[in-house]
């Protein structure tokens, strides 16, 4: 039985590990790379109800030439310096690669924007901190009496156990 445990619990884990990364669109629209033109479209209230996970990609559209993303320090953010990103984009589809956990804070490249709230935090889960929404099971109490032995069971009812296990658990995350 402890065989299988640890099986199962692998098997989640790597169906999990490669179904959970996703490609998201910044704002949840093409058009959400801008200034916002009033608080309900502030990108920070977006992300803020998004759990982001290490391998998801952000995904930003807006006019090249005419705007940028650019992926900028704590300070930066908070101050609206374009001068000294992390990393710029310019290309009017940027792709930004999720790789690792904490905060991301992203402005916009645009002259004056950022001041006026063209911007993004990201905040990225740790994966021991990703599905902080299920409790572990009970442990069993102690049993005080003599009980009846289980038969054995195939090794194909148990793999089949395993399966709704991890296909109940992709529901509770929302994948299908």
């Amino acid at each position: 039985m402890a065989g299988f445990s640890r099986s199962c619990l692998f098997f989640i884990f790597l169906l999990f590990s490669i179904s959970a990364a996703k490609e998201i669109l910044v704002g949840g629209k093409t058009d959400a790379w801008k200034v916002p033109s009033t608080d309900s479209e502030s990108l920070n209230k977006w992300s803020g109800k998004y759990r982001f996970v290490i391998g998801d990609t952000l995904v930003w559209n807006y006019e090249s030439g005419k705007d940028s993303v650019l992926e900028v320090s704590k300070e930066d953010y908070l101050n609206c310096n374009i001068s000294n990103p992390i990393q710029e984009y310019k290309d009017g589809n940027t792709k930004v690669k999720l790789n690792r956990a904490g905060p991301y804070y992203f402005i916009s490249g645009a002259k004056g924007h950022c001041e006026k709230g063209q911007k993004v935090l990201v905040v990225v889960l740790s994966p021991r901190r990703r599905y902080t929404g299920i409790s572990p099971a009970p442990a069993p109490s102690p049993v005080e009496f003599d009980a009846p032995a289980v038969a054995p069971t195939s090794s194909a009812s148990r793999l089949g156990g395993c399966l709704v296990v991890a296909f109940g658990l992709l529901l509770l995350r929302g994948l299908f």
